[in-house]
């Protein structure tokens, strides 16, 4: 009897547990804990699953409750998390030389999100090259100020964790309960840990393409214009909107002009799934965070070390109703056809996240007795792999605990993947039924 292997998607989804598991089983020793005693491992899964999604939700503020031991494996795992345990293991098998076979490059290809397997394990190297890189000099960025204010050696390692954090769109910190906020008016921190985000969100194949073509917009692929178009629009947007719905909130009280803006920009920033905060979320009032749990959801570029369910997604659901609206069957944009293939694909990736989310939030609601609101928020931010909360995660129940983790597992790994792993395969169509038309709106 032959053997059956394992999908691509399988493999993703199987990896990714299992690198769960195992940070889980490390942060439950009492090495990682800074009191000596271990946690429980509901608690370690939740905060493995957090970091290996790279989304940054915790039960714990990571400086109090974990060792270097326990902050060293909560690293390791959002770096795991934010380049892809696929990608890690096929680029550490091209730095020993080892043989690639097919199956690994189709898994390869599926975990990044290329359009073919042809080139992917060069992709890797490009992949690992840049994260390093802009990790690296982020980090230099960044010691000057935590080395003046923690300490050489605290400094160096604060500013190197911080810079891992920010790039995986992580979200985890050193700094307490408050996040960032202590450097909320510091206009330099607040560049360049906003520049490792975007930077780490916009995507691998579109780092390439800037490269490639030496950033000359017009050269670019139809991917990389609608990821900067619309990264651009939300961000610009998006800051404006939180500026003018949280202008007279208690949390920018006290706060100058220019540090209201650069908190809206800032919120703007980190709402596309980084995580960290300068302003009290909870503060800011019912419109700005209804505003920000729409931004959550849209998240950053696909191929990236974001979540949600991608720019290009909303971008190519926005193109469909243009397309309607102005009476065309085809959907246009910079000269070029997007394929009816891709635009099924947008509306079942955000049906299934939006549903999920939905869904989620009334569950938790209902079984922490909480308010809908920060439920809604915390299981947006949670699927969207965010990281960013209500202050309800440290009082959830272990059912909404695993509730939690369900949703970052499947936002990293892809709502479409999970389905395709529990299938086993793609394309279960057998044959074409007769059409019939059915009256909508």
């Amino acid at each position: 009897m032959q053997k059956k292997r394992l999908s691509p998607v399988q493999t993703i989804t199987l990896s990714f547990a299992a690198v769960m598991l195992v940070g889980a089983i490390l942060l439950t020793l009492p090495l990682a804990s800074r009191s000596g005693e271990s946690v429980s491992f509901i608690d370690a899964l939740f905060i493995s699953a957090s970091a290996s999604c790279v989304t940054g939700l915790s039960v714990f503020e990571t400086v109090a409750q974990w060792s270097l031991f326990g902050q060293l494996v909560i690293l390791v795992l959002v770096q795991i998390g934010g380049i892809g345990i696929i990608t890690l293991a096929m680029y550490l098998l091209s730095l020993l030389h080892a043989k690639i076979g097919m199956r690994n490059r189709f898994a390869l290809q599926e975990s990044i999100g290329a359009e073919t397997s042809a080139g992917v394990v060069k992709m890797t190297r490009f992949i690992a090259g840049g994260m390093v890189f802009f990790e690296l000099f982020g980090a230099l960025l960044l010691m000057p100020v935590f080395i003046r204010d923690f300490g050489v050696a605290k400094g160096i390692y604060y500013s190197v964790f911080h810079s891992v954090s920010a790039f995986c769109n992580a979200g985890f910190d050193l700094l307490g309960a408050e996040s960032l906020s202590p450097y909320s008016a510091n206009l330099y921190v607040n560049i360049v840990i906003m520049a490792l985000i975007v930077i780490g969100g916009l995507g691998f194949f579109v780092w390439l393409d800037l490269v490639k073509n030496k950033l000359r917009f017009g050269k670019m692929t139809l991917h990389t214009k609608i990821v900067i178009v619309t990264t651009a629009v939300l961000l610009i947007f998006g800051a404006l909107f939180i500026f003018i719905l949280s202008y007279g909130s208690k949390a920018f009280e006290g706060k100058t002009l220019f540090e209201k803006i650069l908190a809206s920009c800032f919120q703007s920033v980190t709402a596309r799934t980084a995580g960290f905060y300068t302003a009290d979320l909870n503060a800011l009032g019912g419109a700005a965070q209804a505003f920000m749990i729409v931004l959550m959801l849209i998240g950053g570029a696909s191929g990236s070390t974001a979540g949600g369910i991608k720019v290009t997604t909303v971008a190519v659901i926005l193109l469909l109703v243009r397309s309607i609206f102005v009476g065309k069957e085809d959907i246009e944009v910079y000269g070029r056809r997007i394929e009816r293939r891709i635009v099924r694909t947008a509306i079942v990736i955000f049906v299934i996240y939006l549903g999920l989310a939905l869904a989620s939030g009334i569950a938790i609601s209902a079984i922490e007795g909480a308010d809908i609101t920060a439920s809604m928020f915390e299981s947006f931010s949670a699927i969207a792999t965010v990281g960013l909360s209500l202050s309800l995660t440290p009082t959830l129940s272990a059912a909404s605990k695993v509730i939690i983790i369900l949703l970052m597992f499947i936002g990293r790994v892809g709502g479409l993947t999970i389905l395709f792993s529990l299938s086993g395969k793609k394309d279960v169509s057998v044959g074409r039924y007769p059409a019939e038309n059915v009256t909508v709106g």
